[in-house]
């Protein structure tokens, strides 16, 4: 394990040498202590020597995908990478694994999209015989289904499901609400998750009505999720950097490349402003040109 009496060394270091505020000095410990905490679920070894530049990155990409906006991410990049250069300046360690990473861009990132055999490959690489395998199965078949955040999925509530219409009630972003369709198919999952083995759970008096439990009895975290997600993509042999927001992005791309109407896509979504229902999208300029070809009155027309 990384040795804690380094990061309080860091830490007297930023206050005492560099003058930095207690506010200041705070976040930097913040920062790394995420991390850390992030490390310890992904790898088998805390050592420093044994943590690479990839790890940090994958860090990032977990950031990203909890929705951290682009501008924390680099500030929290700029307190990592102040403190592998103190451990360079104090000897303790010979490469800093943070030399190469540049600073995340403000503009908007668009994760890689799945293909619909991809997510097949996914919910097929669920072992049932697992314990919670029917619950991750109904959480990806969800959150593909509807375009889920991962914040409403861990949220998501019994009394939200109209198992006879097919809807499901989200709160999004805000509290904002919005109504979104459910396929028999997945109906038929989450019954098989919540009448079996969710049944045969001990719960917690504070979490009787929500969907999706861990071991202990409560609500799942984001970080559950991920790591889910990310274990899912590896079994399936999936080599592009996705997270749960890639679910979300492939169900909205899906849509949008099947016909579907862009302003039906952004309510489902729970978008305010159709313009970020775009970013969710790379159609290709040929299906652009097919759909504007069909639909324009005028386009084809020669004589124009």
């Amino acid at each position: 394990m990384l040795d804690k009496s380094l990061i309080k060394h860091f830490l007297d270091y930023l206050r005492l040498e560099l003058s930095m505020s207690d506010n200041s000095v705070l976040a930097y410990s913040h920062d790394i202590e995420m991390l850390m905490q992030y490390l310890s679920n992904i790898k088998h070894s805390m050592l420093l020597k044994d943590i690479h530049q990839e790890d940090i990155e994958s860090f990032f990409a977990y950031l990203y995908e909890l929705g951290l906006s682009a501008s924390s991410q680099a500030r929290i990049l700029s307190g990592i990478k102040k403190f592998y250069n103190y451990l360079v300046q104090e000897k303790i360690v010979i490469e800093n694994p943070t030399l190469l990473i540049s600073s995340p861009s403000i503009g908007r990132h668009l994760p890689d999209v799945l293909t619909f055999n991809e997510i097949e490959s996914m919910i097929n690489a669920i072992d049932l015989s697992q314990q919670f395998g029917h619950r991750n199965k109904a959480i990806l078949e969800v959150m593909y289904a509807c375009g889920l955040r991962v914040s409403e999925a861990i949220s998501l509530k019994i009394s939200n499901i109209y198992f006879k219409d097919e809807f499901i009630r989200i709160f999004g972003k805000g509290n904002k609400e919005r109504l979104v369709p459910i396929s028999h198919s997945t109906i038929k999952t989450l019954k098989l998750y919540l009448e079996g083995e969710r049944l045969h759970q001990d719960i917690n008096s504070k979490h009787t009505d929500t969907v999706f439990i861990n071991k202990r009895g409560t609500g799942l975290s984001r970080q559950m999720i991920f790591l889910m997600i990310k274990g899912l993509a590896e079994k399936a042999g999936i080599k592009k950097n996705i997270g749960p927001h890639t679910i979300r992005h492939s169900f909205a791309t899906h849509l949008l490349e099947g016909g579907a109407d862009l302003r039906a896509v952004q309510q489902m979504l729970g978008h305010s402003n159709i313009s970020t229902t775009e970013i969710y999208t790379h159609i290709s300029d040929q299906y652009l040109r097919e759909i504007i070809s069909i639909f324009h009155p005028r386009f084809n027309n020669n004589s124009i």
